[in-house]
């Protein structure tokens, strides 16, 4: 009996890929690591909230205002300060990340669509909106151990899954020489504003992951992908003597140097 699960997914591109599900243990261990680095910020914003509340207090006498109201607007600011840390930590780090959080990266486990593509801002955003539901009375513990594909109320309604970071493909992609100045020409030939961040999440999980794929599969993928941004950005053809896994580096590339 395997010990983790797994899931297979197929692409929009036809092809199946295998991943590797987190584990309710991993998840736990990001989970922790995530509330630490809140309980940081928070206490920041304790803190900043406290030094506020007692300046303003004991300007009672110069403000116009009841200190009781004063108090209860600084509250109230801190308390939105707060959801919005709350919320901010996970949609901004697994949207810019994709699909981790620093704890998430420590515990080598990231989001991905159930479509198996990246997780980006809708997706993060409702995950991190359900996130207080899952933690009452450990509700999204209990969905993981039960469910098949180990999926929070969060995992479910934003259509995500959890599943393991591929150590081989971890890190950034190191790109050729050759496919850097080709990179560099694209920029001069066509506009990269017509490459959307889906786009090059899509790019970027191809180039990550093609080395576990088979040689059929990654040959299926890389032509299919190299033809659809082709035409998206304009371009009539390929040269002959460049392949699709050179174009596909090369553009990887260029969007990068072209933000």
């Amino acid at each position: 009996m395997p010990l983790f699960n797994t899931v297979t997914i197929r692409t929009p591109e036809s092809v199946e890929l295998e991943f590797v599900l987190a584990g309710v243990g991993s998840r736990a261990v990001a989970l922790t690591l995530d509330y630490l680095c809140l309980g940081v910020g928070l206490t920041g914003l304790t803190l900043v909230y406290s030094f506020l509340l007692v300046r303003l207090l004991a300007m009672d006498t110069v403000l116009t205002i009841p200190s009781e109201t004063v108090q209860l607007w600084i509250t109230a600011i801190a308390a939105v300060l707060a959801f919005f840390l709350y919320i901010g930590y996970f949609v901004l780090f697994e949207t810019w990340w994709y699909g981790q959080t620093p704890g998430k990266r420590y515990a080598k486990i990231r989001v991905i669509r159930d479509d198996g593509q990246p997780e980006r801002l809708p997706q993060a955003t409702l995950r991190s909106l359900l996130r207080p539901i899952d933690d009452i009375l450990f509700i999204g513990f209990f969905c993981i151990l039960l469910s098949k594909t180990e999926k929070r109320v969060g995992d479910w309604l934003a259509g995500t899954l959890v599943v393991q970071a591929d150590p081989a493909t971890a890190g950034e992609i190191q790109v050729p020489e050759r496919s850097q100045a080709i990179g560099k020409d694209l920029l001069g030939l066509v506009d990269m504003a017509r490459l959307s961040p889906d786009d090059f999440a899509t790019v970027r999980e191809f180039l990550q992951r093609r080395q576990a794929m088979s040689p059929k599969a990654k040959t299926l993928v890389s032509d299919q992908l190299a033809r659809r941004f082709k035409d998206q950005l304009g371009l009539e053809t390929l040269p002959t003597e460049m392949t699709t896994d050179t174009f596909l580096e090369a553009l990887y590339y260029a969007y990068q140097e072209g933000r």
